[in-house]
């Protein structure tokens, strides 16, 4: 009840300046926690689907299969985009090689940049709202720290009159106008924890993807099969095999 009270009697007494302040900070607050959740949900989907959609894709019997199986299994579309921009730049190239301007680029040229600037697009979109969690972060301290000035220097001129200054009447307003410090922290804290979070996650996230490019780029090309998780070959047992 009494912080109910402080809060409604700091609201009540402050001015515009402070009352724009601390509208800026619960929008600010408010924006941040939705991008949070947009940004969590997805990369839970991401954890969740991609490992079964890449394996449901290497199992494929066939290319256009493959593909089908991807956009029913990989629910953000990122693999499924990448694996259609591969099998597009593979056939455009197979139907326009002796001809164009690009006749002298080699297959395996065309599908890397092709592949690339997949890659790009989906880095794009893996990293969507971080700039904004990071200007939150930055700048939600010195938004509260500024209501917390104007505050402060709002309840000094109402005491420029008076004759005799009692603590109670300084340390109230001083107090309430420290709120804002305190919410440009808790708006904040929030964004740059989840900055730093997402930041880890999507390295690991285009990494992975990174490490798919790289196999569909050596299926398209030539033809051989790359599964994430096939057991590699032990080149010692292999050698002393053959040397026996």
């Amino acid at each position: 009840m009494n912080m109910e009270i402080g809060l409604l009697h700091f609201w009540a007494q402050s001015d515009w300046v402070t009352r724009a302040v601390a509208i800026v900070l619960v929008l600010l607050s408010v924006a941040s926690w939705y991008v949070i959740a947009v940004k969590a949900h997805a990369a839970w989907q991401a954890r969740r689907c991609h490992a079964r959609a890449l394996a449901a894709f290497w199992g494929a019997p066939s290319l256009a299969a493959a593909i089908e199986v991807l956009r029913s299994e990989d629910r953000t579309g990122i693999l499924a985009s990448l694996a259609i921009a591969g099998a597009n730049a593979a056939q455009l190239h197979h139907e326009h090689a002796d001809r164009g301007i690009g006749a002298g680029v080699s297959v395996s040229e065309f599908i890397t940049r092709s592949l690339r600037s997949q890659i790009v697009e989906a880095q794009a979109t893996i990293e969507s709202g971080l700039t904004f969690l990071a200007s939150v972060g930055s700048t939600a301290p010195f938004i509260g720290l500024f209501g917390t000035v104007w505050g402060i220097y709002h309840a000094l001129v109402g005491l420029s009159g008076a004759t005799q200054v009692v603590l109670d009447k300084v340390a109230g307003p001083v107090g309430e106008a420290l709120i804002m410090t305190a919410g440009g922290l808790f708006v904040a804290i929030p964004a740059v924890l989840a900055f730093n979070a997402f930041t880890r996650g999507n390295r690991l996230t285009l990494a992975r993807l990174d490490g798919y490019a790289h196999d569909l780029h050596a299926y398209l090309t030539t033809g051989l099969r790359g599964r994430p998780g096939d057991k590699l070959v032990d080149l010692r047992a292999l050698r002393a095999e053959r040397s026996a």
